[in-house]
């Protein structure tokens, strides 16, 4: 059943909603996206990416880019994770999103509860902010929708972690993977691969 996500934090302002994801995998980057939805968005079936299924998120996101104001979507790669750590490089791959935002947001929304200011738009961050706010869940699937179709190309480039499936998480096969072919050169050296 589809929960009923609020608008909007603060009636009568353009208000971005930022969300990441990949931030758990292995390897490859953090995919980082902001949003700006109009005020009289509708969208029912709309929801934290996580609560949708592969093909709910594939429908909903040329609906999603088609309908916001504006939408930017960033990669952090591996390599700079590995340099500045995953919370950093979630952060400055959301202030990079919100750099590309063809409208300046005049309020952001932030899933989780880590953040730092970005220029001098006040921002809130929203524990579970996915499930609560439209803009944040729409962040939350084109973030997660373009990060997986990048690691379904990477597969093709690296077989044999199985990408195509587990999208670079850490999953049992994929660290077996990791331990009998060796790191990819997009696995985050920083992380515990085995």
């Amino acid at each position: 059943m589809a929960t009923t996500l609020l608008k909007y934090m603060n009636e009568g302002i353009i208000e971005a909603g930022c969300d990441e994801a990949g931030r758990g995998c292995l390897c490859g980057p953090v995919s980082c996206a902001a949003v700006i939805l109009p005020p009289d968005f509708e969208c029912p079936e709309l929801n934290d990416s996580k609560k949708l299924t592969e093909k709910k998120r594939a429908a909903l996101r040329p609906f999603i880019e088609r309908n916001a104001i504006a939408w930017a979507v960033v990669m952090v790669e591996a390599e700079e994770i590995d340099r500045i750590n995953i919370l950093n490089a979630s952060i400055i791959g959301m202030h990079r999103a919100l750099d590309n935002l063809r409208v300046r947001p005049q309020h952001v929304l932030v899933d989780g509860n880590r953040f730092k200011p970005y220029h001098d738009i006040p921002h809130t961050t929203v524990v579970k902010g996915d499930a609560t706010y439209m803009s944040i869940a729409a962040a939350s699937i084109l973030a997660k929708t373009h990060r997986d179709e990048l690691m379904e190309r990477l597969a093709l480039k690296y077989p044999g972690y199985a990408w195509e499936v587990n999208k670079g998480y850490p999953t049992k096969a994929h660290r077996a993977a990791i331990a009998s072919l060796g790191p990819s050169p997009i696995h985050r050296l920083s992380f515990r691969l085995i």
